[in-house]
């Protein structure tokens, strides 16, 4: 069975800064595509950032240049640095590991971005 947890939501203040960070438990091998995604209040969910096996990285044009995915296999940990954080960034945040013909979500966790 495996099991992705998201750690590091909080509440910050517009421009400040956050990490998120996903980790992989139970038997999974190869992640193809690490994959951040919100879903922010009363809206559907949408993709944030994307981070494919060879480094190839793809951001969603309202964080691109702000946030930042990276991933380390030898852990099968994906993280995402969150800066110049804005209202419209909150949202519950969520990771997804696709290995093979698999892809395995995390539970999300909530980001809230206000004064």
């Amino acid at each position: 069975q495996v099991q992705l947890v998201e750690s590091g939501g909080d509440l910050v203040q517009p421009g400040g800064s956050l990490r998120l960070s996903c980790a992989a438990y139970g038997t999974i091998f190869n992640i193809q595509t690490w994959t951040w995604y919100r879903q922010p209040p009363r809206k559907q969910r949408e993709l944030v950032a994307t981070n494919t096996r060879g480094g190839t990285t793809n951001y969603a044009s309202s964080v691109e240049g702000r946030f930042t995915i990276s991933r380390e296999d030898a852990q099968n940990t994906v993280s995402l640095q969150m800066n110049s954080l804005k209202p419209a960034d909150t949202a519950v945040y969520y990771c997804a590991a696709m290995s093979g013909a698999y892809t395995y979500w995390g539970q999300g966790t909530q980001v809230t971005v206000s004064s």
